[in-house]
């Protein structure tokens, strides 16, 4: 979680974690993905899912900053 606070001259960001684009490894987050969609088939009951399907979205926020990352380079 977080806030982001956006002034005519700045941008502030409040993060309860920050992780460097180039220090993610994009293998462990293939990883990541691919535990996380074996346990939203397996769930069983609300909470598993709920917890399985914030992996899965972080995951998939990992990849797509490693992907911007080697755009940019």
């Amino acid at each position: 979680g977080g806030i982001l606070e956006v002034q005519p001259g700045s941008v502030t960001v409040l993060a309860d974690t920050a992780i460097r684009g180039q220090d993610l490894d994009e293998a462990r987050a293939l990883e990541a993905k691919r535990k996380a969609e074996e346990h939203i088939k397996s769930s069983h009951g609300d909470v598993d899912y709920a917890q399985a399907s914030a992996e899965l979205a972080k995951a998939i926020a990992k990849l797509r900053v490693i992907e911007l990352t080697k755009k940019a380079m």
